[in-house]
């Protein structure tokens, strides 16, 4: 026989396990003296020679590191939050007054579509607040606030005010309030503008009670901004990334900052994976007088003594033969596939190594790292080991595994991370519909990008979707085609005997916004997505065609500005898969009973590659 099928050591071999193929079973089979299973099912406890075969049958004979902790001590070193620092602004003093969500995502209230006159809703909101702050004053002041702040009226003859027109609730809305309202936005807009001006600028009614109504005017602006959080100076979110970008900063030990980075949040919640610890950076920048950072406070020490707790879990094993599980999870059911390698662990966690894990409680306050500088314990035996983390060694270490951790930024072999950040963010946010809703699509036949704006906001405030508001836009522009030329517009008739036509360009609906490919600057290879415009082609309209222009304001970045900039997106953000982009509300209780509500934005993945249609030189028959 050959020698390589020969083991030369069985026992050992057998003892080690050091090949898998070998190995051996014990199994105990009772003789029944009767038919009957009652007792036997019972697990009667007076036979000792039973209960001692069946703990060597369990293992239990078997001492090896079987000594249960009994006291734990532990030297954690905490450290708070100091500075926070946006992608569009200077660093600042970390605020725990206000969840970290709220200082992060909140975008712009837009009040204006251009130069129309938007949000409804809101403008009516702040009018009626505005109303109510001033009935102890002259009863006059209210019909000259109304006349000095209208809302406007929208033309059915000024193809400007089409936004409002193309959309009968919009315009009716309008309509109704119309020289019967104030609108408050407009006062707000007017007392932000300038310090120096006052609330009660213009209305004669209020001859010396200028100063009661300048004082609900400062009381009028505070409830707003109360209200509605808008973004501080230097806002989080990079437009031609879709994503927000910032870092926070904690003192470290040799007197610089420890800066974690979050440059890629766009999920809708914060947590302490959004953030990675870059060791190179050692400040966190340049802080602003109004938002000086404090000095670097010593961080705080203590030494845990408790004893362990064993880890539970609902429906965990009893390692114990005379105790049963409550049933309430039944491990047994699971079915896992073999490449389900997540499902497998969490099985054999359950049902091998439950009772392996232990508890040592310690509580780190929010917005705080916490680090354990070391930890020791004692077992039932009276030995005493130290305990090292699991996560230790190089970050990029691929056996490398740890929960809860923060990732190291870095070209590799960095030295892992073994603090425990606890980010100050909302437990729980109710999220509104989306108000704005853009989808990112790949035309694979058009060789480019499109942003479809599925839900755009209506003038009255309220969201519609993007492709019905497209079409009665459409029908608005043809009828006022109508109106201008006074019979419907013809197209160019067809030469005598012809068959067939040439047509330079088909027609994409209005709600898909072109993102063309330009050139980076001093870049001949790489490329970054533009936006671009299609033009509003009615046939048999003399008048030259119109740009279609986008109604979100996130695809409106730059356009009305004073030149209007152009908008870029990097053309990596936007993969096969496509990216849907929604804006709306987001309201949270904090900790000390305020209510915050802000304009936030989340990115997710979307649903594949779509077509416009668009084709160029095409023949069509007549």
């Amino acid at each position: 026989m050959s020698e390589k099928l020969i083991t030369a050591n069985l026992a050992s071999t057998i003892a080690t396990r050091s090949l898998p193929g070998i190995t051996q079973w014990n199994r105990l089979e009772g003789r029944p003296r009767t038919e009957n299973f009652e007792r036997a099912l019972r697990a009667e406890i007076r036979d000792p020679l039973w209960l001692l075969t069946r703990q060597w049958q369990m293992g239990e004979f078997r001492g090896d590191d079987a000594g249960s902790p009994i006291f734990a001590r532990a030297r954690i070193e905490t450290t708070r939050l100091t500075g926070y620092h946006a992608a569009n602004g200077p660093a600042e003093a970390f605020d725990t007054s206000l969840p970290l969500e709220a200082r992060v995502e909140p975008l712009p209230l837009a009040l204006s579509l251009g130069d129309h006159n938007i949000a409804l809703d809101i403008r009516l909101m702040l009018g009626r607040y505005w109303l109510k702050l001033i009935k102890d004053l002259p009863q006059a002041a209210r019909g000259q606030y109304i006349a000095a702040y209208p809302i406007h009226a929208p033309d059915p003859n000024d193809a400007s005010d089409a936004p409002t027109l193309a959309h009968a609730e919009a315009w009716a809305q309008f309509a109704a309030v119309a020289g019967r309202a104030m609108d408050g936005a407009k006062l707000y807009t007017y007392l932000k503008a300038d310090p120096a001006h006052r609330a009660s600028d213009g209305i004669a009614a209020l001859a010396g009670s200028e100063a009661q109504a300048d004082a609900q005017g400062v009381r009028f602006l505070a409830w707003f901004e109360k209200l509605l959080h808008q973004p501080a100076e230097g806002s989080a979110f990079v437009p031609e990334r879709l994503e927000y970008q910032f870092s926070c900063a904690t003192p470290a030990a040799d007197g610089t900052d420890k800066v974690y980075v979050a440059d890629q949040y766009f999920q809708g919640h914060l947590d302490w994976y959004n953030f990675d610890s870059d060791p190179t950076q050692t400040t966190l920048g340049e802080a602003t007088a109004e938002g000086e950072i404090t000095e670097a406070v010593e961080p705080e020490v203590t030494t845990l003594t408790t004893l362990p707790a064993q880890a539970t879990f609902n429906g965990m094993p009893n390692t114990r033969w005379w105790a049963f599980e409550d049933g309430r999870t039944n491990f047994g059911d699971i079915k896992p596939d073999t490449t389900d390698l997540a499902k497998l662990l969490l099985i054999e966690f359950g049902l091998i190594y439950a009772n392996d894990w232990f508890v040592v409680p310690f509580v780190v306050p929010a917005g705080a790292i916490a680090t354990i500088k070391g930890m020791a314990v004692t077992n039932v035996f009276g030995e005493r080991i130290w305990i090292e983390a699991a996560g230790r060694g190089a970050d990029d270490d691929w056996q490398r595994w740890a929960l809860f951790l923060t990732s190291v930024k870095g070209q590799g072999h960095q030295a892992a991370d073994l603090s425990l950040m606890i980010p100050p963010t909302a437990q729980k946010t109710l999220e509104a519909a989306p108000l704005e809703e853009v989808i990112f699509v790949r035309d694979e036949m058009a060789n480019m990008v499109w942003a479809l704006e599925k839900t755009v906001p209506l003038p009255s405030g309220m969201p519609k979707p993007g492709a019905a508001a497209a079409r009665e836009t459409r029908l608005f522009f043809e009828k006022d085609a109508e109106r201008r030329l006074g019979a419907p517009p013809q197209p160019p008739p067809a030469a005598s005997g012809a068959k067939i036509r040439y047509k330079v360009i088909s027609t994409v609906p209005e709600n898909w916004i072109p993102m063309i490919p330009v050139h980076m600057p001093g870049d001949n290879r790489e490329v970054q997505l533009q936006r671009a415009s299609m033009p509003r082609i009615i046939e048999g309209d003399p008048s030259p065609p119109a740009s279609v222009r986008p109604r979100t304001s996130l695809l409106r970045h730059g356009l009305d500005q004073a030149p209007p900039q152009p908008y870029f997106l990097h053309e990596e953000e936007v993969p096969r898969a496509g990216v849907r982009v929604t804006k709306s509300f987001q309201r949270t209780r904090w900790r000390d009973g305020r209510v915050w509500l802000w304009l936030g934005l989340r990115k997710q993945t979307g649903r594949g590659a779509g077509s416009s249609g668009l084709a160029f030189d095409r023949i069509v028959d007549l």
